[in-house]
């Protein structure tokens, strides 16, 4: 009897064991499937999770603040504080933003006509884009822009700086910059206007094709296309020496019309670039799609600087790694990220511009930062005729080389080879001048290589 109360109470303490095992691997589990679910989250901590951290403070700014704030506004603010913490390029867009942008997007809005990002809680310059009162007021490329009408706009979100700085066509904007080089602030008065981005312009310099891209908008492609058929048309038949891109102070734009630029230029199957981002859905390879390129074979210079961003790097990326193009002057700016804007709502509550991936070229390059490294490095310069008195010339003497150079301009003009308009763009524009020197000594040496066949 005695031993078979203890085969029941081993029996007893063996199910309770087995049920309390159970029972605790199935606490395991659970624990397990917190822990999956906190560390798929940015953060390990319970307390940030379900949103019960912003709630708390969402509900104290409600009670406690000193000024009453509508929950419309205390949720935008928080939506804004969280996004332009992330990186200069994500942002909320109300919906008077978000109508905004897709102004821009169409290559017409309203203001002084700079590009411009956050860095350092500051308000950077992109570029000032051509024409507008901007670059008249000598604008420049990394100038920071401190203040607006003497107020202080450190600090203030992209949005709402750009606010400051908008406004009637015809009234003045005051604006404090400092700048690389300045040993004290510069206030620049500058006229608001009515900013109409052409997306594109052209010039013939004799045989060498010359197009300037200003902006990455809907009209981008399209323009282009226009463009070099009247370049052609010009040429009466005549063939080019080859062509300079220009995308100096090019903020970007679509990406969707810098792949269509690029795939002007090259063969089908090549890569145009690539984006990469931590979704798998935000992996995507870019090719050409065309059978060949509308200017196949012909010599290709792009220009670009310290303004050249976003989209205007894709395209100088492209035609760089795809040996398609000299690729001349200044690093780029490095903005080589990839925004998605989110419409919420439908966009009734506006909208988030997230930054979700980069951009990389074809040989696998980041953009972002780094920028494009053009293959010959040219700076910003103007060549001058300088003399000294001081120092005895053969001026006075009858057919000098001074005189002779007048001359041979003077024939030059006479004989419509180059105009007054290219001897101007000549003289102010170093970058341009090399580049179309550049165009004009590859078409000679192709030829010299096709004689001496």
């Amino acid at each position: 009897m005695k031993n078979f109360k203890i085969f029941i109470l081993v029996l007893i303490a063996s199910f309770v064991g087995f049920l309390s095992a159970t029972s605790l691997s199935q606490i395991k589990l659970k624990n397990l499937e917190v822990d999956q679910s906190l560390s798929s989250s940015s953060t390990n901590e319970p307390e940030y999770s379900n949103g019960r951290f912003l709630a708390e403070i969402i509900h104290r700014v409600k009670k406690d603040y000193v000024d009453e704030k509508s929950d419309k506004e205390i949720h935008q603010a928080a939506a804004n504080g969280l996004l332009s913490a992330l990186d200069p390029h994500s942002s909320y867009l109300n919906e008077e933003n978000l109508q905004e942008m897709q102004t821009q997007t169409k290559g017409e809005f309203g203001g002084l006509g700079i590009e411009i990002t956050s860095e350092m809680s500051a308000v950077k310059v992109i570029t000032a884009l051509d024409g507008t009162p901007a670059q008249k007021a000598d604008i420049k490329s990394g100038d920071f822009i401190i203040k607006v009408d003497d107020e202080n706009i450190v600090g203030l979100s992209l949005s709402d700086a750009v606010k400051k700085m908008r406004g009637k066509p015809g009234t003045k904007a005051k604006i404090t910059i400092l700048r690389e080089g300045e040993k004290s602030p510069l206030e620049k008065i500058i006229n608001r206007e009515i900013i109409k981005v052409t997306a594109v312009k052209s010039a013939l310099f004799n045989d060498v094709l010359y197009i300037k891209i200003n902006t990455f908008s809907q009209q981008s492609y399209s323009g282009l296309e226009e463009e070099f058929n009247k370049l052609i048309k010009k040429l009466d038949n005549k063939k080019p020496r080859g062509l300079v891109l220009d995308l100096r102070n090019n903020p970007g734009g679509l990406l969707t019309e810098a792949i269509k630029v690029s795939d002007f230029f090259l063969d089908k199957g090549k890569m145009i670039v690539s984006i990469k981002g931590r979704a798998d859905d935000a992996k995507q390879e870019y090719f050409d799609e065309n059978n060949q390129s509308v200017v196949k074979n012909l010599p290709v210079a792009v220009l670009i600087n310290e303004g050249s961003a976003s989209a205007s790097e894709i395209v100088a990326g492209a035609l760089q790694d795809n040996k398609r193009a000299i690729i001349m002057g200044k690093r780029s700016f490095g903005k080589g990220s990839v925004q998605t804007v989110i419409p919420l709502k439908e966009g009734k509550l506006g909208a988030i511009k997230l930054t979700t991936s980069l951009y990389y070229t074809p040989s696998g390059k980041s953009i972002q930062a780094h920028g494009i490294e053009p293959n010959i490095e040219v700076e910003t310069a103007r060549l001058e005729i300088t003399s000294n008195k001081n120092i005895s010339s053969e001026s006075d003497l009858n057919g000098h080389i001074e005189v002779k150079l007048k001359q041979a301009l003077e024939e030059s003009k006479k004989s419509k080879n180059i105009n007054d308009e290219n001897l101007k763009i000549y003289d102010e524009d170093y970058q341009l001048a090399r580049a179309i020197d550049l165009i004009r000594g590859v078409s000679v040496y192709e030829s010299y290589l096709k004689k001496s066949d």
